[in-house]
């Protein structure tokens, strides 16, 4: 094989290579470059970005897609602040609408605005399950204002953190007993239970009481971002939010390269060398530190080191663009407040349960949950201006409890037949079939894909499709973690992806710990 041309690169030895332009990797490039080091971004795709990225997914259709990742919530507003980057979201006017038949009755249960205390009472018939609703949330809010200042932090102790939280109820309830105990402690209605139990299922495969508290974290995450709990809708899509890293990185002194492919660290301790292959054939270049922003067991195939423990994704992930917005059979809802927010869809805590049970069996849910936002009724500017102006708007669902292990037989044949049942759970909810609001595209084709475990694992490199590369961990320290989470056993080498402690999601965080604890070297 032809050695790969490495004349484009500025320097022989590099302060820091990073494995992965994807945006937490493309965080770390700029804070490094920012400080004065020398950096080398190596990206396998032909572009950056990895899974926070904008794409035309529909063939001679002018709309924008956040294809993978789609709200922010984690991305401190420090990060953005010092990278100078120009990048903005929007707050969403609902937080989420929620569809069900009560007596026969197609009813709903709208949070957000001023008819969040209507909805409750005309759904559950009193005030009770609101005035629950306002004490759970309020109590996530203040954990939220003293947890989330700390990721950007070195990891505090579990001590220190519990101090820290200063408030024993919500301690337990959030970092020692199943998160289910306290839903059903705090709230009475079943559809309650379930648009509450949601926030710990998103990417995670778990029963509401799985006594490992895999849902606890995932819950945390979900209700602490910001400060807040906010979900926002960012402006132009994700794919601004790594276009503004990019030309961070690079305005720092930064180089990215695309078309390179990691293959091999070789490291001491004290240098590094990191193999690359490109069309042209492979090469090596040197550096001080490596970060890699890959998985867990990415950075161990790169190592030659025994991989950890697989992990499994549990997601459907399908984008569509719609020439209209369809009617809903509530209609005391407008639809354009329905799909502004959160739309959940068979996520009662009872269809939550049922649903986790068949696919643990080995079995499709038989009605599957999933969430729905509409990007575009915040955000217009991801769709052409033809578009916009005849009222086309964009659906991205978020579909729980489908692990990775029920399409490995037919991985075509399951996905068909899981997006089938899918919408016809929402199409309960719906005066008329989604099908018929479904814009098409240059070939006539709806405008709709979808995405199972297996395809991010091929189009991503997400370990069996796990959008966190593998479960989370509770913000802070562990004998084996470090003082960022992101150390490994090679002092020049750090994880800078999804699966250190505090990653996941787009937060922009594992990158930012990275950077510092190369800087601290």
């Amino acid at each position: 094989m032809r050695a790969a041309s490495s004349e484009s690169f500025s320097r022989s030895v590099y302060d820091a290579v990073i494995v992965g332009g994807g945006h937490n990797g493309l965080v770390a490039a700029a804070y490094l470059a920012r400080a004065g080091r020398s950096v080398l971004v190596l990206e396998r795709l032909g572009n950056t970005g990895g899974a926070a990225v904008s794409t035309r997914p529909f063939a001679g259709v002018d709309a924008r897609l956040s294809r993978y990742s789609y709200l922010v919530s984690l991305l401190p507003g420090s990060i953005v602040r010092d990278l100078g980057l120009s990048f903005s979201v929007r707050k969403r006017t609902v937080s989420s609408y929620t569809p069900v038949v009560r007596d026969g009755r197609a009813t709903g249960l709208l949070v957000g605005g001023d008819r969040t205390r209507e909805s409750f009472a005309a759904l559950t018939g009193s005030d009770r399950e609101f005035t629950a609703w306002e004490a759970f949330y309020d109590r996530t809010r203040q954990v939220a204002e003293r947890v989330f200042p700390t990721l950007t932090e070195p990891l505090p102790t579990r001590q220190d953190l519990r101090e820290r939280v200063a408030d024993e109820t919500a301690w337990r309830m959030l970092f020692e007993e199943p998160i289910g105990a306290a839903i059903e402690e705090s709230f009475a209605d079943d559809l309650v239970r379930g648009v509450v139990l949601t926030d710990g299922l998103i990417g995670t495969f778990a029963d509401a009481h799985d006594p490992s508290l895999v849902q606890n974290r995932c819950f945390l995450y979900h209700v602490i971002g910001g400060g807040t709990g906010d979900w926002d809708v960012p402006v132009g899509g994700m794919g601004a939010l790594t276009d503004a890293l990019a030309e961070a990185a690079r305005s720092a002194g930064a180089e990215i390269v695309t078309g390179h492919e990691a293959i091999r660290i070789e490291t001491d301790g004290t240098a590094a060398e990191v193999a690359f292959r490109t069309d042209d054939g492979e090469g090596t270049v040197a550096a001080r530190n490596v970060l890699v922003n890959a998985s867990p067991q990415a950075l161990s195939a790169l190592l030659g080191e025994p991989a950890p423990p697989p992990a499994e994704g549990a997601q459907l992930k399908v984008n569509m663009l719609l020439r209209r917005l369809p009617r809903l059979r509530d209609r005391s809802v407008d639809p354009r407040q329905a799909f502004s927010g959160t739309f959940h869809i068979s996520e009662g805590y009872g269809q939550l349960a049922a649903a986790y049970a068949q696919a643990a069996a080995g079995r499709l849910p038989e009605a599957p949950p999933s969430e729905i936002y509409c990007h575009s009724l915040t955000d217009p500017s991801i769709l052409g201006p033809e578009l916009a102006a005849q009222g086309y708007q964009t659906l991205t669902l978020f579909g729980l409890h489908t692990p990775a292990r029920l399409f490995t037989e037919a991985p075509d044949a399951t996905r068909d037949a899981l997006l089938k049942a899918t919408l016809a759970e929402l199409d309960a909810h719906l005066d008329e079939p989604i099908s018929d609001c479904l814009a098409l595209d240059e070939a006539g084709r709806p405008c709709i894909e979808a995405k199972t475990p297996l395809d991010l694992e091929h189009d991503l490199r997400l370990p069996g499709g796990h959008i966190f590369h593998r479960d989370l961990a509770f913000p802070w320290a562990e004998a084996s973690t470090g003082r960022w989470g992101v150390e490994t056993a090679h002092a020049n080498v750090l994880l800078c992806g999804a699966g250190a402690v505090r990653g996941g999601g787009v937060s922009g965080i594992p990158g930012h710990n990275a950077a510092m604890a190369a800087l601290g070297r």
